[in-house]
Formats: C-alpha cells, sequence, structure tokens
C-alpha cells in the first residue's frame, strides 16, 4: 500500500515505521497490544510499536523493542511476520522521517547500543531494559546529549479511564504499581513530533 503523501519514496536509514491498527480491531483479549491500544488510541488508527529502519545494501533491517526479541536486529521481512494480524493480513505502516535527517546514520548506530536489551515490562526509564519508543528517544538524541523526542506523562487508562485487565495482571506480577502519569513514551506521542515528517512508502 501506498501511504500518506503523493510521490512514493524509498525507505531510509534512520526512518521510523510506525504500526497502526483500526480503533475498532479486536485483537485477542488481554493482549499487550491490545493494552496499547485503550491506552494511547486516538479513536482512529491506534499506533502500537514504532520501528528504526536501516537499508543496506542488500537488507533492510529494522531494529526495535519487542516482547518476543527484546532489543533486536532483524530482516524486515521478520518484522513484518512479526505482526501479521489474526486474519493474515497486515497492519497499518506509517512511515515518518527526522526533517532534518543529517545525523539519521548516527542515530542508528546509537541505537546497536542497545542491542541485546531485554524488553521493558516496567516501562521504566531506570532500568537497561527498554520498551519500542523509549528505544527510539534514548536512540535519537544530539551530540550534546539533548533529546528529539520528549518524554511525557504516561497513561495506561482505557477511554472509560480504567486500567485494562492486562495492565493490572502485568504489573502485579512484577510486584510494581502501574506507573500512570510517569515520564515516558509512546508511539502515537511520538508521530506526533514536529521534528518528524510523513513520508510515502511502499511497504512491504
Amino acid at each position: 500500500m501506498i501511504l500518506g503523501l503523493s510521490a512514493c519514496n524509498r525507505l531510509q536509514t534512520g526512518d521510523l515505521i510506525f504500526v497502526g491498527i483500526p480503533a475498532d480491531y479486536s485483537l485477542e483479549e488481554d493482549s499487550m497490544g491490545s493494552a496499547i491500544s485503550d491506552a494511547t488510541g486516538n479513536g482512529v488508527l491506534n499506533l502500537i510499536h514504532v520501528a528504526i529502519a536501516e537499508v543496506g545494501k542488500d537488507t533492510t533491517w529494522i531494529i526495535d523493542a519487542t516482547i518476543k526479541h527484546g532489543v533486536d536486529r532483524h530482516p524486515i521481512d521478520t518484522f513484518f511476520r512479526d505482526f501479521t494480524l489474526k486474519d493474515g493480513t497486515l497492519p497499518v505502516f506509517i512511515v515518518k522521517r527526522l526533517k532534518d535527517n543529517k545525523m539519521a546514520e548516527q542515530f542508528v548506530e546509537n541505537s546497536k547500543k542497545f542491542l541485546g536489551r531485554p524488553y521493558d515490562v516496567w516501562f521504566s526509564p531506570d532500568n537497561e531494559a527498554m520498551y519500542c519508543s523509549e528505544l527510539v528517544r534514548d536512540s535519537y538524541r544530539t551530540p550534546d546529549g539533548g533529546y528529539l523526542f520528549n518524554a511525557k506523562p504516561m497513561n495506561f487508562k482505557n477511554a472509560e479511564g480504567e486500567f485494562p485487565v492486562y495492565w493490572q495482571q502485568l504489573f502485579a506480577l512484577i510486584g510494581q504499581e502501574i506507573p500512570q502519569d510517569e515520564p515516558g513514551t509512546n508511539p502515537q506521542d511520538m508521530s506526533q513530533e514536529p521534528v518528524l515528517k510523513e513520508v510515502a512508502v511502499k511497504l512491504p
């Protein structure tokens, strides 16, 4: 599918791929994706994941943080398989690029420093584990240490102001209170950052 703008571009190193599902799409009950959708959905398209693209000579790689792989670098075909929906179709992929893209390759190299870390089920900035948008935020930093992407109070509640069962069970299991309103990031907010622009890229 061709997304966003009228002209079709090639994926570039440093592009961010946001994974979106319709607001009314039914995921398996109490799944991670469902909980993230409830918490961050915009009513039309729920962005549940963000990944970093690295375009090589023969292969396009994805660097991201997932429960399945932790922080990992794998071919883009693996990424597509991991996010195939229950009916065998693919979700919506929205590609965004830095408006000032001159440091894109360096940001991707930064992300490789985190490879091998576990997925952050605690959603905490104070441990070695990482979740998807945390990986992006910590990788896309300026030479003086500044962040391109802002942290905001995290929301784990659904539209009714309640915590989905998934979050209640997860944080009870690890013995931690749900970090509602603690500083953090999510794909939905990150996609709206003014440093990004949407580009039309055909995926897959």
